[in-house]
């Protein structure tokens, strides 16, 4: 697993977050994920081509979600709906085209696809990718989300 193409994307993750939502966020101890189950309540996923191939991941807890998005869009949501599961692939189209911006910056040249959108109490993601995934946790004062990076062999 190549760090270098890993942390632009938790660098971006940062970045979206506190200037289009104006959170911040703190990261956690990163992990090597073993099993498929998303440790959220919404999720996206998107496929990473190019120098190298995998996914990227976002994960938000339902608490952390509706605050971000409440953030973002200046208005308040109770619950996940169709309007918060829109605005997750958004934050995922944002998140990864700038981690690919920071790549390409260093020479490394990533297209993304379109972020798909899970959502739900114990549902799974399945990353593009057979490889290594990191998964890194991060805390906002909204609560917690994950950022899953994998890149490998593709299935």
């Amino acid at each position: 697993m190549d760090i270098a193409l890993i942390n632009p994307f938790l660098a971006a993750a940062k970045h979206v977050l506190k200037t289009m939502a104006g959170v911040d966020v703190r990261p956690g101890k990163p992990f090597l994920k073993k099993d498929d189950l998303a440790k959220g309540d919404v999720s996206a996923i998107i496929g990473i081509t190019g120098v190298a191939s995998g996914s990227m991941a976002l994960v938000f807890t339902e608490k952390c979600i509706l605050g971000i998005v409440s953030s973002l869009l200046g208005e308040s949501y109770p619950k996940i709906n169709d309007d918060v599961r829109d605005a997750v692939g958004e934050l995922t189209n944002m998140i990864c085209g700038d981690g690919r911006r920071r790549l390409a910056a260093d020479g490394f040249s990533l297209q993304a696809g379109v972020p798909t959108i899970v959502s739900g109490k114990d549902h799974s993601i399945r990353h593009f990718a057979d490889g290594p995934r990191l998964a890194v946790p991060f805390e906002t004062d909204h609560g917690a989300f994950m950022v899953e990076v994998a890149f490998g062999k593709p299935h």
